[in-house]
């Protein structure tokens, strides 16, 4: 059985808490490797590690810092047929589609070689009478991150990305479910020129998140996962003196009006919906036809693509989607599935009896369509994390909108139309954090920021961006003169500009 360490100050570092977690193979239902999880005392090494590191790397111009990102951007796009093969056996999702989750993280670490002017400060001369201010973007120090299994390589790279090449130093732990990329990502950095204890991976449960939330030591968390967690780490956190961004998870909605490109909706309603088996918090689950034309042309045409739809093993080329991460995870989405039912909504389309020849102990789940869900159903308020997609009819625009605004989730939301004036009074009104208009995924790019609303999102700054430089940092702001001779008793008095 192959045991996957920790990475402590640039070396392979053996746990010692005797407690381990089994990774398995999606594809197969096999045990595959088992990951230590930390002990207290091992992410204390982790940190420590971090905070020696801190204050040489914190005083390498930002050039250098810029060229290591360079070079692990080159290292990762040479290793990216091993990161996806590694990713996609552990994970699930199809090669493409893992391919995909290294790419979209690359973008950050892209935008993090941008560092030297991203981290500038503001400066005014005479300010006052011979006065001159300025501020400058420091970093914080240790800071951490604590990741989702559905994107081990694009969110680890997001958070570690801007937060290192800001001068901070990292400690990262993955989600125990697919543990293999950060810590290929944490070697491949290393290789880049990092020195040892800059970024940092231990592996864990719970003990090793309540140790990062309550450590002196760390000064900011980065967080993406579950909504009841986000809302534990934010509160653990912060009252623990630390900045959180917790994000947490999401409901998005498709908004179809009877003027979409049906064509085109229903393509990309197909894609956001069961890609990647639905595990991605910006999928599209939830499909708002308005008016009853628009949804019986919409639910016709969408079962005739979801039969073309081929599930197959992660290497399969063909495959839309593969298996989901563990058997828990495909019985909790076919136990929601079944509320769906016993709420009342009409199962069009079942997966749950999906079976994949030669791999029957695979944790697959076929595609599903729901249809006639009402806003009051637990399976509707709920995120379910699956592929599956649910039908609910507007009768208006308005009530179109009034549905992805009253939810309790606030991530992202679609609207499908020609119409430019109801596309931008869509995106003015509703209250979600990211838009999409005729775009099914509204992701950012890397130079924009990530962040939902409502129990998407606890903490005021998102995701990489402009706005992940201003999380990892701190302001100082200078106000200087030089003064030519003797001072009056002016220095007594409170300065100002007058």
């Amino acid at each position: 059985m192959r045991d996957i360490h920790h990475f402590i100050s640039g070396d392979a570092h053996k746990g010692s808490s005797g407690r381990f977690h089994e990774i398995f193979n999606p594809n197969t239902g096999d045990v595959q490797a088992r990951v230590q999880l930390a002990t207290a005392e091992e992410v204390g090494n982790a940190v420590e590690a971090a905070k020696a590191a801190f204050p040489k790397w914190a005083t390498i111009n930002p050039q250098r810092r810029a060229r290591v990102m360079f070079e692990f951007k080159r290292l990762v796009e040479a290793n990216m047929d091993e990161l996806a093969e590694m990713l996609s056996s552990e994970h699930g999702k199809v090669i493409a589609d893992s391919k995909g989750d290294v790419q979209r993280g690359l973008e950050v670490i892209e935008f993090a070689c941008g560092i030297p002017h991203l981290q500038k400060g503001e400066y005014t001369e005479g300010a006052g009478p011979g006065i001159d201010v300025y501020s400058m973007r420091q970093p914080l120090g240790v800071v951490s991150g604590i990741t989702p299994f559905n994107f081990p390589a694009m969110i680890p790279m997001w958070m570690f990305g801007v937060a290192i090449a800001c001068g901070n130093t990292f400690v990262m732990k993955p989600s125990e479910r697919d543990p293999s990329v950060p810590l290929r990502l944490a070697e491949l950095f290393m290789e880049a020129g990092a020195p040892a204890g800059v970024l940092n991976v231990v592996h864990g449960d719970k003990v090793a998140v309540d140790t990062i939330l309550t450590h002196p030591d760390i000064k900011a968390v980065s967080f993406v996962g579950s909504s009841d967690i986000a809302q534990y780490v934010y509160a653990t956190g912060t009252a623990h003196g630390k900045r959180v961004q917790a994000m947490g998870g999401a409901k998005n909605h498709g908004i179809i009006m009877p003027d979409a490109d049906m064509d085109q909706a229903v393509k990309d309603l197909v894609g956001a919906a069961f890609g990647s088996a639905g595990e991605r918090c910006m999928a599209l689950p939830v499909a708002v036809p308005v008016g009853e034309k628009t949804a019986n042309e919409l639910r016709e045409r969408l079962v005739t693509e979801i039969e073309k739809l081929k599930v197959g093993i992660s290497t399969d080329k063909d495959a839309h989607y593969g298996p989901v991460v563990t058997a828990e995870h495909r019985d909790r989405i076919a136990n929601y599935i079944q509320m769906g039912v016993d709420e009342g909504s009409e199962l069009v389309v079942d997966g749950r009896d999906f079976s994949l020849q030669g791999y029957e102990k695979g944790f697959f789940i076929g595609p599903t369509l729901l249809d006639h869900v009402k806003p009051n159903m637990k399976s509707y308020q709920e995120e379910i994390f699956g592929p599956v997609l649910q039908l609910v009819r507007a009768d208006s625009f308005e009530e179109a909108v009034a549905l992805p605004t009253n939810h309790q989730y606030g991530n992202g939301v679609a609207i499908f139309t020609r119409n430019g004036h109801a596309a931008r009074e869509f995106a003015q009104r509703v209250q979600v954090g990211m838009v999409g208009i005729n775009v099914p995924i509204p992701v950012p790019v890397a130079y924009h920021t990530f962040g939902g609303w409502k129990r998407s999102a606890f903490g005021d700054v998102n995701q990489h961006g402009p706005e992940g430089v201003r999380f990892f940092t701190k302001v100082k702001t200078i106000t200087q003169r030089f003064p030519e001779g003797a001072t009056d008793d002016s220095a007594f008095v409170i300065p100002t500009m007058a």
